[in-house]
């Protein structure tokens, strides 16, 4: 571990940077994983709880308040946000982590490339060069873990936000599934939970 001595108290931030940006990649992967989902290609009655079914309810009491209203669509989308919510928790954090990892590596660079410079100037120019090439690649191993630990937290970030884009485009087909199925029977404010049971039976 002497290159992190080397590289200094940066170098301990960036580890820190790096154990905390994959503590929230990690949970939130391991989130998704375990989130149940249920099959579109049945009958809501016959799903067994998870984000659909939650959707479907808040979509079945504004059915049997309203009826086809602006408010339909409008629950609809806040549902799938509110849904999404806990898995988007921490990810800007984590995005801050990764462009900002390079920068502080780069500070330390800097830091370390003037300790150098100060040095030569002390010795009046007389300096050993194998001292001096030393000082450098310590100055530019900040540089180095900067951009090792920016590089693999954007592209796992990169993965996440995908396999969330997917995960929030399933929610959507569940939201459009009851809206388009509910309107092509008709229902109307007045007609209830009947009508409701009718679209589920379509569907």
């Amino acid at each position: 571990m002497m290159w992190i001595e080397k590289g200094g108290p940066i170098i301990w931030i960036l580890i820190a940077y790096s154990i905390l940006g994959l503590t929230i990649i990690a949970s939130r992967y391991l989130q998704l994983l375990f989130t149940r989902r249920c099959d579109l290609s049945v009958s809501p009655q016959q799903w067994q709880g998870g984000a659909e079914k939650r959707i479907i309810e808040q979509l079945r009491t504004v059915l049997r308040l309203h009826g086809h209203s602006p408010e339909l669509r409008a629950t609809a989308a806040h549902q799938i946000q509110a849904e999404m919510k806990p898995f988007e928790s921490g990810l800007k954090t984590v995005a801050v982590l990764a462009n900002t990892a390079p920068l502080l590596g780069l500070l330390g660079t800097i830091t370390g490339m003037i300790k150098a410079f100060q040095v030569i100037e002390s010795a009046g120019g007389k300096v050993d060069a194998m001292a001096l090439a030393g000082g450098i690649w310590e100055a530019m191993l900040t540089t180095g873990v900067g951009l090792s630990v920016a590089i693999p937290l954007l592209i796992l970030l990169h993965l996440l936000e995908s396999a969330l884009g997917r995960y929030h485009w399933h929610l959507h087909q569940t939201a459009a599934l009851v809206l388009d199925r509910s309107e092509s029977v008709g229902v109307a404010a007045d007609e209830g939970l009947d009508a409701w049971e009718s679209v589920a039976d379509v569907l």
